[in-house]
């Protein structure tokens, strides 16, 4: 994260308390990134509003700019202000959609969590980060290469903020139940498996010195998992990986990122890896 210069905050008029500015003031704050508020809408005029908000931040001596811009939806327009800004983190407030509403439409955050290039925090609390847990969330049992450089990317990320608030590192994975019919003999035995995915953390462990109970292996969905731990922990912010699945496969089920969205409390980072961020730049290039 200390590598963003550029951060942009999605400015919602709707809302009397802009959390996703409160949240990208302080990470600003602290990497000495400059600001970029964006308004996305075609109708009402708010300059005054962005000005209003960018006189407060340059009067705590931050570097500003602001644009209202709109590109047919929420998602084109995010992703538009954030390639020409140059900008490499995205912060959004996150509203929870309606039960019915998401069963019809895909919500307008997992399309951004799915096309967007740079990474993205979504701002579900304007609680204080500092000396708070930081949970990094990976599926230790994928071992194709782009996971692997995911879960290396997720625990950085997460390391590096725990550091930057004087936190704690925690990791979590969820593993399977066993089956009996699985090809692997090793997913026939419910303690092969535990000890499977506890080989895999305790690279992890190594590297950033986490004690045995700030990681949490355990059995079950990922998406039940993760928000029941981040709950117990009292997360400040959840990272999590996407592979940015699209199509009907992605609407039916759903990448665990998306998923989890609602049933956390707490701010949750997005990254996805880079083979993916450079094709979702190709397609946009065209």
């Amino acid at each position: 994260m200390q590598a963003v210069k550029r951060i942009l905050v999605v400015i919602d008029p709707s809302q009397t308390e802009q959390m996703a500015l409160t949240r990208a003031r302080l990470i600003a704050g602290v990497i000495e990134s400059e600001l970029h508020l964006l308004v996305c809408e075609n109708r009402d005029d708010y300059k005054p509003l962005l000005q209003k908000l960018a006189g407060e931040l340059e009067a705590d001596g931050r570097r500003v700019s602001v644009s209202q811009q709109w590109h047919g939806n929420l998602t084109d327009t995010i992703i538009h202000a954030q390639r020409c800004e140059g900008c490499g983190l995205v912060v959004k407030q996150h509203l929870p959609d309606n039960p019915l509403r998401k069963a019809l439409l895909t919500p307008d955050d997992w399309k951004l969590l799915r096309y967007c290039p740079a990474p993205v925090l979504l701002v579900r609390s304007v609680e204080s980060w500092m000396h708070g847990s930081v949970l990094a969330a990976v599926d230790l049992g994928n071992h194709d290469d782009q996971h692997h450089v995911l879960h290396d990317t997720i625990v950085s990320h997460a390391a590096d903020i725990a550091e930057m608030i004087n936190g704690k590192l925690h990791l979590v994975s969820a593993h399977p139940a066993p089956m009996l019919s699985a090809a692997d003999p090793v997913y026939q035995l419910r303690e092969r498996i535990a000890a499977r995915y506890a080989d895999e953390a305790q690279k992890y462990i190594a590297q950033y010195g986490m004690p045995a109970e700030q990681v949490h292996v355990d059995e079950g969905p990922a998406d039940t998992l993760i928000p029941r731990v981040a709950r117990r922990i009292g997360a400040s912010v959840v990272v999590i990986g996407t592979v940015a699945r699209t199509g009907i496969s992605g609407a039916l089920i759903g990448n665990t990122a998306e998923v989890v969205l609602d049933q956390l409390a707490s701010d949750v980072l997005v990254l996805k890896p880079d083979d993916m961020i450079a094709h979702l730049e190709d397609i946009l290039e065209k």
